[in-house]
This record gives C-alpha cells, sequence and structure tokens, in this order.
C-alpha cells in the first residue's frame, strides 16, 4: 500500500523537523566544557540574604539593620560598623567569579566556610573555602561548582575571620 502524496509531504515535513531537532542540540553535546565554565555570580540574582555565618561569626539581619555575633573575641564586634556588615553582604551578592572543572582536592582540607540564609530558601547556601599554592578556590556545595578568586577577592569575602 502506497502513500499519498499528502501523505508522503507530512512525513518529510515530520523528518525535517526531528533533524532540526537533534542538529540544533548536537554543539551541545560536542562540546560541553565551553558551556559548563562561564563566569557566574556567587549568590543568586536578586537574593534577600537574611544571615550570614562563618566559623564562629554571625552576620544577621535585624529588621533593616545589621549585626555581627562573634563567639571567638568581643574584639570583632567592636570592629565592624553596620556599613562594613553592609558591604560585606553586597560584596557577596555581587561577586562574580569563574566556574571551573573540579581540582583535586582533599574535601577535608577547606580553611573556611561560609553560610548564607535567604528569604524563601529552606536549606542555607553553604559556600567552602580552599586555598592552593597559587590561588583560592570556592565550591558551591549545593550547585557542586567550583569556582576562582583572587586573593584579595578572599580576603574582602571572608573579612571578618582570619584566612
Amino acid at each position: 500500500m502506497g502513500l499519498s502524496r499528502k501523505a508522503w509531504n507530512n512525513v518529510v515535513i515530520f523528518s525535517m523537523l526531528i533533524m532540526i531537532f537533534f542538529l540544533n542540540g548536537l554543539h551541545h553535546k560536542l562540546n560541553p566544557q565551553q558551556a559548563e565554565f562561564e563566569r557566574v555570580m556567587v549568590l543568586p540574582e536578586q537574593s534577600f540574604v537574611l544571615a550570614m555565618a562563618y566559623p564562629g561569626v554571625k552576620i544577621e539581619r535585624i529588621g533593616t539593620t545589621w549585626r555581627i555575633e562573634n563567639k571567638l573575641s568581643d574584639k570583632v564586634q567592636t570592629a565592624y560598623t553596620e556599613q562594613d556588615l553592609v558591604q560585606i553582604v553586597q560584596l557577596w551578592q555581587h561577586t562574580e567569579l569563574q566556574s571551573i572543572a573540579p581540582p583535586q582536592l582533599n574535601p577535608e582540607s577547606a580553611i573556611s566556610v561560609a553560610t548564607f540564609w535567604l528569604a524563601g530558601e529552606e536549606l542555607p547556601l553553604s559556600y567552602q573555602l580552599y586555598r592552593t599554592d597559587e590561588l583560592y578556590l570556592l565550591y558551591a556545595k549545593r550547585q557542586q561548582q567550583w569556582l576562582e578568586l583572587d586573593a584579595d577577592i578572599a580576603m574582602q569575602l571572608f573579612k571578618p575571620i582570619e584566612l
């Protein structure tokens, strides 16, 4: 039994559509690293930070102001003004870093960690800081993504604690 001219036209149209869909996604399969490693924001865009914590130090929003609580010593509480705390939080919100391939590091070799509680998020975001010979690496646990940062940015992001 042969197909009519109208049926053959439909076969040709659908086969061309299927070819277009396959060829459209082919470049993603051939070169996935190029699309993966790009500059990304550390915190999600438009995120509203309620609190953040480093080992022994917690910065939290109280109404429209910020306060720092240091469990290690009382010197840090007097050393930071509210404006300093706002700048630290804003730096985290606006920093854009280069994502990289996962390095060969021992997971227990993190030198510090920063945890963020965001409005509308049930679980906190956690970022582990690692140091190699020439640079610092930040591991975003939830996204399972490695980010590269230089020493200056690392010192600014983890300002309330000594690196």
